[in-house]
């Protein structure tokens, strides 16, 4: 429900920034879109949504949603999402935004209106998915509203920010301004000290993840067969659910030793990672052209001091140095992703060395606080009229 203007959030002078997640947000999201603001000290991020669901409360006490309360929202919302009208409510105007940061490109193309309405720039972060999925960008009859929205967002918005340098040629070759395009990488909180080393009696295999074409789940299954033929026992727990969950369950048939754990809490997800031999990411380019930017969980797992055999896949060779901080092979090739598991599974020295360098590496680069305060910097330039930076990290 959208709160009524009088229960609107404090106006915090100048330096109010309103934040935009058409769905603010899915419970999935709420780590990584709180840790883009965690070291913000002159931008005070007010959460707007047009859906607010459950996670919104885990990033503010007082959520925004467009619109009136009760059934005139539903209007609202509509006029605001297929004709660009603005609501009335809530008044944003009163709150002194100097800027709208919004997540996701198509929630961009939906806070370009707001931006316009309120006479402040407009930032837009892209992840994945938005940039590289071809359904976004292919020409239909009846286009989407990011489609009929994209020329005007691209020359608009005062920048894109990107979560990886894949990401970044990827919105180039679309069209995207090159000077508007800036690297900020999401952040990781780093664990206070390494975790020791998993007992070797009963090693495991970890995959965190939606169970979706592009993070390359049946691969990592098929690898686990090639493993279970070779005689190895490790175990492979698959955390996560997703629209292939009966697919993979159904491919899983006849390897005793994959477990499908479904989704689990963020304590939980860390646990498990602290008693992995190895985190395995095998994402893959889907069919659609859908892609990840730089999996979250890959610099999560580096954070954890826990050896990473992911795919040369998006982003993810910007965080892993193949045979230094993790194992890396080529996309769709579960023989490969055999072998490699099985490095990690047969030696321990191979296993501390990756995670050593895989946890130096998470410090030095994607920290969370330094990563925020990057992106706090990028804004600060674009309130203050200064010409973006092109690369941030």
């Amino acid at each position: 429900m959208a709160p009524d203007d009088d229960h609107l959030p404090s106006a915090v002078g100048p330096d109010a920034i309103l934040v935009y997640r058409h769905r603010l947000a899915p419970a999935s999201e709420v780590g990584f879109l709180k840790r883009f603001y965690v070291a913000f000290e002159r931008l005070a991020p007010l959460w707007l949504g047009y859906h607010v669901e459950q996670g919104a409360a885990a990033l503010t006490a007082r959520p925004l949603r467009l619109g009136r309360a009760g059934p005139l929202g539903t209007l609202d919302r509509a006029l605001f999402r297929y004709f660009a009208v603005t609501p009335a409510a809530p008044d944003l105007q009163a709150l002194r935004p100097r800027l709208v940061h919004a997540h996701f490109g198509p929630g961009g193309a939906y806070a370009l209106p707001l931006a316009r309405g309120l006479g402040i720039p407009l930032v837009v972060t892209f992840l994945g998915g938005d940039a590289t999925k071809d359904t976004h960008y292919r020409r239909r009859l009846v286009p989407r509203i990011y489609q009929r929205r994209l020329a005007a967002l691209q020359r608009e918005a005062a920048l894109f920010v990107c979560v990886s340098e894949f990401i970044r040629e990827r919105l180039l070759a679309r069209g995207f301004p090159a000077d508007k395009l800036a690297v900020v990488h999401q952040g990781i909180d780093i664990p206070p000290a390494a975790p020791a080393e998993p007992q070797a009696e009963d090693p495991y295999i970890l995959f965190v993840g939606r169970f979706v074409e592009k993070k390359g789940v049946a691969d990592l299954i098929e690898a686990m067969r090639v493993l279970a033929a070779q005689g190895r026992t490790a175990r492979l727990m698959l955390v996560g659910d997703g629209p292939l969950a009966t697919d993979l369950r159904r491919r899983a048939r006849g390897l005793a030793h994959v477990e499908f754990a479904g989704w689990q809490p963020a304590d939980e997800v860390r646990r498990w990672m602290r008693g992995a031999v190895a985190i395995c990411v095998p994402s893959v380019t889907a069919r659609s052209g859908d892609a990840e930017g730089l999996p979250n969980v890959v610099i999560e797992a580096m954070a954890e001091g826990v050896p990473v055999v992911a795919t040369r896949h998006a982003g993810i060779a910007e965080a892993i140095d193949d045979g230094r901080s993790g194992l890396l092979v080529a996309e769709r090739d579960p023989p490969a992703l055999a072998a490699a598991l099985g490095e990690v599974i047969a030696c321990g020295d191979l296993r501390r060395k990756l995670a050593a360098a895989a946890r130096a590496a998470a410090i030095e680069r994607f920290e969370a606080v330094q990563q925020s305060r990057r992106l706090e910097a990028a804004l600060l330039r674009v309130i203050a009229g200064a010409p973006p930076v092109r690369r941030c990290d």
